[in-house]
């Protein structure tokens, strides 16, 4: 049975009060305001429920240890998942089993076993499961899918990209008991980037991993560099890190031209399209803009329309899948296939949604990841 509404807001908790939370999700409910409103807050952390309760004007807060009793409140339609990577199941299937919708943080789980888990339990209890990429309502983003599946760059072979930052130590993406690692955090920016550029799954994957000596680096690799073979002998390289300057960027290339998104990745930054065709350059600014609402109105829309929400839990698989395919070829030193899965739905134009920037508040006992 699903949550109730009325039929115009889906009332959300946003559940982990982390700088992701706080920085970009809280705010842009202001932004989504049309048909998703802002209701309840969980945390373990009562300094950040009394603070940023009272900021944005909420009665409903929850412990961890109260989740249950906030999905059973009747305050609430849906939950914003924004755990560290390692709760995302328990939580995703614990709000799916009391009839509320969940829109979940990327990655979608630490393993293929834990999204089929959830994809379970949003489907066996009739609830409305997105994985939130942010960037599948992006115009810069969708323009670039849209310039590489013309003919403007020819026939495109390659795609080559970088999502790396220094992540200073202590930061919670350094600890793998909570799932952190640059592959997941950051590498899964480029590797579903060259997914819906290329509109095909890869077939085949190459992964190394480089770590320092030290205690920064004793439970994550520092650097993870992938190559991936897809459809048509197209090929697809990236490297994701934890500990160099940062880069945010990816170039695709074709018998005609290219085309550079720099940065690529980014929510709070302009993003930027240097198109080259023949001997001919031309650059395009995208301004900055809210992502994160757009991926708030979608998923309210679907749940109110009954839709199918667009990166739905099976393109959380896909890359879940991928991820592991990467973790295996580090671990034996080879070459792994993957083959026996599809993924037909790919973001368009169609779905971008526009939204003026935020101002990033305040923080309250959160850091930037750089910091």
């Amino acid at each position: 049975m699903t949550a109730k509404h009325d039929n115009k807001r889906i009332r959300y908790a946003v559940v982990g009060l982390g700088w992701i939370a706080q920085a970009a999700v809280l705010p842009a409910f202001a932004n989504a305001k049309e048909n998703s409103e802002l209701t309840a807050l969980v945390s373990d952390d009562p300094k950040k429920l009394a603070e940023l309760s009272k900021l944005y004007g909420l009665k409903q807060t929850y412990s961890y240890d109260e989740y249950d009793k906030c999905l059973n409140s009747g305050e609430i339609d849906a939950v914003y998942i924004a755990l560290p990577n390692t709760m995302h199941k328990e939580y995703t299937v614990r709000a799916a089993q009391a009839g509320i919708h969940v829109l979940c943080e990327k990655p979608m789980a630490t393993t293929v076993d834990e999204c089929e888990a959830m994809l379970q339990a949003a489907e066996e209890n009739n609830v409305k499961l997105m994985i939130a990429y942010r960037l599948h309502f992006e115009e810069a983003n969708l323009k670039a899918s849209e310039i590489v599946n013309s003919e403007i760059l020819g026939d495109v072979r390659l795609f080559t990209g970088m999502n790396i930052e220094m992540v200073e130590a202590g930061n919670t993406r350094l600890d793998a008991d909570l799932g952190g690692s640059p592959l997941d955090d950051m590498g899964i920016y480029c590797l579903n980037a060259a997914r819906y550029l290329f509109r095909a799954e890869p077939t085949e994957i190459t992964a190394f991993e480089a770590r320092k000596t030290g205690e920064k680096f004793s439970e994550v690799p520092e650097n993870i560099a992938v190559i991936m073979r897809f459809p048509g002998q197209r090929l697809a390289q990236f490297t994701c890190g934890f500990g160099a300057a940062k880069a945010s960027t990816f170039q695709v290339l074709g018998t005609k031209g290219t085309l550079t998104l720099d940065p690529a990745y980014s929510f709070a930054a302009d993003l930027k399209h240097i198109l080259t065709v023949g001997d001919k350059t031309s650059e395009k600014v995208f301004k900055q803009r809210d992502q994160f609402a757009p991926e708030l109105i979608h998923f309210s829309d679907c749940i109110l329309n009954d839709k199918q929400p667009g990166p739905s839990g099976e393109e959380g698989l896909v890359d879940m899948r991928i991820i592991e395919a990467i973790r295996h070829s580090i671990k034996t030193g080879a070459a792994v296939r993957l083959e026996g899965y599809r993924r037909a739905q790919r973001p368009t134009m169609a779905q971008e949604i526009r939204k003026p920037a935020i101002k990033e508040p305040e923080l309250v006992n959160a850091k930037p990841p750089e910091g």
